[in-house]
């Protein structure tokens, strides 16, 4: 999905930390230390379980200090730039979910913050480092992105490069503030792992979301015009998505990192899972089809009761 090249964008819409001292947190190395972050917060939503319980040191912080994000004014920017495609993507999501919330559940869209961060950053879920990848933080209302891990996604867990994976990464992360805002984000925690618990069904619903965001993207017109601020979607951008929600299931992480899966651990749902819920939003654009929490089936969308 390519952003209109003269659509204007408002680079203050998110901020860029410098990083952050405090707590650390022992992230472990090489890959299974990532595929552990990667369960419990890679596109997920309280990261505090983690950030909270790894006790150790983080290793080199930098100073703390927010400034926004530069050289991001246009669509074109957006297309070439990975920062500024966040940016955009943001204040698409913004446009979105503020015409779509309240029309569809009669709850006002409020707008999460936005960092971007490369190092560490601290939140009010805890420290985290890059290690972390992006993660939602529902104690300030704010979604947290290393750009860098989008290559992370493409060298290690096989995603497309394309830049409707990257967007649908942010807009993941939205979903589970949509979930803050609706009161559903909690249900993770009080049912943290296991095929058919919680945590995947909170997992999924923001995957679902992404794509509802996806089906209406290009039709919400950006803020300086009538026209949008995303083009229509194509069949490879659709592919790039559904490649990035594949690449993170549960079962395709535990195949890589162990070589056998185990569904009583699982915390965000299959690879086929994750692809199921983003189609069922981008076909319907309802977030009345995300409902997995009513889901007799978490592999068919259509069972919500």
């Amino acid at each position: 999905m390519t952003f209109d090249p003269d659509a204007r964008i408002d680079s203050s819409r998110v901020q860029r930390s410098s990083g952050g001292r405090g707590r650390g947190i022992a992230v472990g190395g090489g890959l299974g230390g990532i595929v552990v972050v990667v369960i419990a917060l890679l596109l997920g939503g309280d990261p505090s379980q983690v950030l909270g319980g790894l006790g150790g040191d983080a290793g080199t912080t930098q100073e703390s200090g927010n400034g926004t994000i530069e050289n991001c004014e246009t669509g074109a920017d957006a297309n070439a730039n990975v920062d500024c495609r966040v940016t955009a993507t943001v204040q698409s999501l913004d446009q979105v979910w503020d015409a779509q919330l309240a029309a569809q559940t009669g709850v006002a869209y409020v707008q999460p913050d936005v960092q971007i961060f490369r190092g560490s950053v601290s939140t009010g879920c805890g420290n985290a480092t890059s290690e972390v990848g992006p993660f939602y933080c529902p104690a300030d209302s704010t979604a947290y992105f290393d750009t860098d891990f989008f290559q992370v996604l493409v060298d290690r867990f096989g995603s497309s490069g394309g830049p409707l994976a990257q967007e649908y990464v942010v807009a993941h992360e939205f979903g589970h503030h949509i979930q803050n805002q609706l009161g559903d984000i909690g249900r993770a925690q009080a049912d943290p792992a296991g095929a058919e618990s919680g945590a995947v069904r909170t997992e999924l619903q923001a995957d679902c979301y992404a794509g509802v965001w996806a089906n209406r993207a290009d039709d919400e017109p950006a803020p300086d015009g009538s026209e949008p601020l995303l083009e229509p979607l194509t069949d490879r951008d659709v592919a790039d998505a559904l490649s990035a929600a594949s690449s993170v299931g549960d079962d395709r992480i535990q195949q890589a990192s162990s070589g056998r899966v185990n569904p009583e651990g699982w915390t965000h749902g299959s690879s086929a899972q994750r692809q199921a819920w983003f189609t069922a939003g981008y076909r319907t654009g309802q977030v009345a089809a995300c409902d997995t929490y009513s889901a007799r089936n978490l592999d068919d969308p259509s069972s919500i009761r």
